[in-house]
């Protein structure tokens, strides 16, 4: 991704760093890191023959095939036979949101509701490649940093088939991210620091240890998990592919993914048009943001917004993140706390559908892209909703407001609903 390097099936770690022992053995059967070239800041892009693809993947195979992400195998980075987590990840419903649509502004609204996951977000996707790709090599601890989604879905996966893991997380975590991460047994870290501190402590520990490391932002074969968002929203759309899909980005693998997916559909004929990109990023936590609109590499920020999941000032997968606007020809935008709660509430009105504030940030997202000219208001578009609202209580109470209460007494209701009728 940054040098150009290319390496055929994996690189030969042993020979980079023959003293390292505990890091051939986990990289023994797939090596998931960065390029030895570029350290860090060359993530890897992984590349599948897709005219051999063609003949597994196509209308007629998918019909028989079950409707979780692992129908697409072939374009998984998986060996023939890998063993997967038994929980049901992926073909998250598609839903009509005409309501939230002239909220938003837009013609037309879908809404990709990926809290339906097992732990209830988009990272489930990820982590269900990453749990497979350490079985494959025989590891037996998993770690990732994380604010919470990325976590929960790694200890869910990992519970479900064995595996130990090992999590970290910023002090700010919200209290039923962690409540999940504890359920699962995992072994939580919290650490005194922000987001990007942990992460760096994470990244130490899995090279010193020698655990499988889940962080997608440094890990390939994570941006493919990911990638099944792009490959089912072509094949449950097809044709009525939309103009723009929306969605929040922190560390940059999520949006850097769906793009992927997008694209491997069309080159394999599931759509005939690629919709644009819209990246969405809080307005305290914007290094994307600042660096598409001047049009210049990463410079990381600082990091304040009440949407956890997108507290990043330092997105490690930039380059790709970047890449899939510009060649989508999309555009990234900035939002507000308050406008994040109020895509909260409209959404959870106008829908049905209840996301956290990073969840449904490309709704509030898509809504300034309108008033700032960017999206047409004839346009067609897709917000993938990343996580679900119950994820983080405290902010759909902010956003929602306080239950009214009343004694068991009719004269009270009848008072009540006279002076707020329904």
């Amino acid at each position: 991704m940054r040098c150009g390097k290319r390496y055929r099936g994996r690189p030969r770690v042993r020979e980079a760093d023959p003293q390292d022992e505990r890091r051939w053995i986990h990289s023994r059967a797939a090596y998931d890191g960065p390029c030895l070239r570029c350290g860090p800041e060359g993530i890897l892009d992984i590349e599948f023959d897709l005219d051999r693809a063609r003949r597994a993947i196509n209308p007629r195979t998918l019909a028989s095939r079950p409707r979780d992400q692992w129908r697409y195998r072939e374009l998984l980075p998986l060996p023939a036979g890998a063993r997967v987590a038994p929980l049901h990840v992926g073909w998250t419903p598609v839903e009509n949101a005409p309501r939230l649509a002239r909220w938003a502004g837009v013609r037309s609204l879908r809404l990709k509701d990926e809290s339906r996951n097992p732990t209830a977000s988009f990272k489930d996707r990820a982590s269900g490649v990453g749990v497979a790709r350490a079985l494959a090599s025989g590891v037996r601890v998993v770690a990732c940093a994380s604010t919470g989604n990325a976590a929960s879905s790694l200890a869910g996966a990992a519970a479900s088939v064995g595996l130990s893991s090992m999590i970290f997380v910023p002090e700010f975590a919200p209290e039923p991210k962690v409540a999940q991460l504890l359920v699962f047994g995992a072994r939580v870290i919290r650490v005194k620091g922000s987001y990007d501190e942990t992460w760096e402590l994470c990244q130490r520990a899995c090279e010193a240890y020698g655990w499988y490391n889940r962080n997608a932002a440094v890990n390939p074969s994570l941006v493919e998990g990911k990638k099944t968002c792009g490959l089912e929203i072509a094949e449950q759309l097809g044709a009525e592919v939309p103009d723009w899909v929306a969605v929040s980005v922190g560390d940059g693998c999520t949006i850097a993914g769906t793009w992927k997916g997008l694209q491997e559909m069309k080159a394999l004929g599931f759509i005939r048009r690629l919709p644009r990109m819209l990246g969405v990023q809080a307005e305290g936590a914007r290094p994307l943001v600042d660096a598409f609109e001047q049009r210049r590499d990463l410079e990381p920020g600082p990091a304040q917004t009440l949407a956890d999941s997108i507290c990043v000032g330092h997105p490690r997968n930039w380059r790709k993140a970047l890449r899939a606007v510009r060649e989508s020809k999309g555009a990234f935008v900035a939002v507000s706390d308050e406008a994040m709660l109020e895509a909260m509430r409209q959404a959870g009105r106008l829908s049905g559908v209840f996301g956290e504030p990073a969840g449904v940030a490309g709704v509030a997202g898509l809504r300034q892209a309108v008033e700032d000219g960017v999206v047409s208001r004839r346009d067609t578009a897709l917000a993938i909703v990343t996580g679900s609202g119950l994820k983080d209580v405290k902010s759909a109470m902010r956003a929602a407001g306080k239950p009214v209460t009343l004694r068991p007494n009719d004269a009270e209701l009848a008072a009540y609903l006279e002076d707020q009728p329904i």
